[in-house]
């Protein structure tokens, strides 16, 4: 008799789109390692997963709801704010993740950043690129409530790697930690094709509003009189794809995997925000990038910085951003990529056992 295959559940953060998109090739894994993937998110995370892997089931979580401030300066006051909003929701995310788990026949748990998507009856893992969470002044308070959560779970993946040379800096990697914690190297759904330039520029936004908006409305207008041709992602999840020509740019809302490895292999140049999993993608693909970190994001301004001061990559604040900073980029040396292969098999043993 046929054995049926064992369900999984994935479970990506919808802040921005960089959790649902490193767990691309997390589930395409999971499907080649023989297991059945059932998808759990909220919001853009889900609209994405959706369109990626149409076939498998897919549920919807509470959603955290959270928003940026509209000054960078406000960010963690506004994070603050939004706390007991956020308490609420992993409550009804873990009532919510208890109940798929009996109804759905769940053999094991991958939450990435979810921080209720956890079960006492099946194996459950953590997928976080944050043993450290830089809050400024309360970094050591914002470190031990994360700590504290990760610890719920029966192991933690870092998509890094764990030696001196690795991409998340300090805030993958910590003296102590005392829960089960594999470095199992940088995460991109995306390979590395040999191709001519077509585009000179290619921006890439996503995260959560205002400041999405804020910035695109930057980048439209310095980039309206660019001579040579650039390319314009706005990570804007909608149910059909727009595209809008002006001038010598192209204008998409937003762009499914394929199109936009395709892209980026065909870009000279991306400008982007700082996350770290656009690090991790375009290290993959050994690009020269601008990075603009989200204001008051202490992550996505201490990952543009350590890039920078490593002669990687250029970056600078939004309200400075002007289209003559790209001329940095000739002086710095791009993303490269890690000869790193993530071996699955031993990686998903873990849902056997049990």
């Amino acid at each position: 008799m046929k054995q049926n295959k064992k369900r999984i559940l994935v479970a990506p953060l919808n802040w921005g789109l960089g959790h649902a998109t490193r767990c691309i090739p997390i589930i395409n894994a999971l499907l080649h390692q023989g297991f059945e993937p059932v998808i759990a998110s909220d919001g853009v995370a889900l609209t994405l997963l959706r369109k990626e892997f149409p076939t498998l089931s897919s549920i919807e979580l509470p959603s955290y709801n959270v928003t940026y401030a509209k000054k960078g300066k406000n960010f963690k006051l506004k994070l603050i704010k939004d706390a007991p909003k956020v308490l609420q929701a992993v409550k009804a995310e873990r009532r919510a993740t208890k109940k798929i788990v009996e109804m759905q026949n769940i053999s094991g748990v991958i939450s990435d950043n979810r921080l209720g998507v956890h079960s006492k009856k099946v194996p459950s893992v953590f997928i976080t690129h944050q043993l450290n969470v830089l809050s400024g002044s309360t970094t050591w308070l914002s470190t031990k409530m994360h700590q504290r959560i990760i610890k719920k779970f029966d192991a933690c993946w870092i998509p890094d790697t764990e030696g001196d040379i690795n991409l998340s800096g300090k805030l993958g990697h910590t003296d102590t930690f005392d829960i089960p914690t594999k470095y199992i190297g940088p995460l991109s759904r995306f390979e590395k094709q040999f191709v001519k330039p077509v585009n000179k520029i290619l921006v890439l936004i996503s995260g959560p509003e205002p400041q999405r908006t804020l910035l695109e409305e930057k980048l439209l207008s310095e980039l309206k009189n660019y001579p040579e041709k650039v390319v314009f992602v706005k990570g804007v999840m909608e149910s059909e794809q727009t595209i809008q020509v002006k001038g010598n740019m192209t204008v998409y809302n937003f762009m499914t995997s394929g199109l936009l490895e395709k892209t980026i292999n065909e870009s000279e140049l991306v400008i982007s925000r700082s996350g770290y999993t656009t690090v991790m993608d375009l290290a993959k693909l050994n690009k020269k990038a601008f990075f603009i970190p989200t204001p008051g994001q202490f992550e996505q301004e201490y990952l543009a910085k350590r890039l920078t001061k490593l002669n990687l990559v250029p970056s600078c604040k939004q309200e400075e951003f002007t289209i003559d900073k790209i001329e940095e980029v000739r002086k710095f040396e791009g993303l490269k990529a890690f000869d790193y292969v993530i071996n699955y098999k031993k990686l998903f043993s873990l849902f056997k056992s049990k």
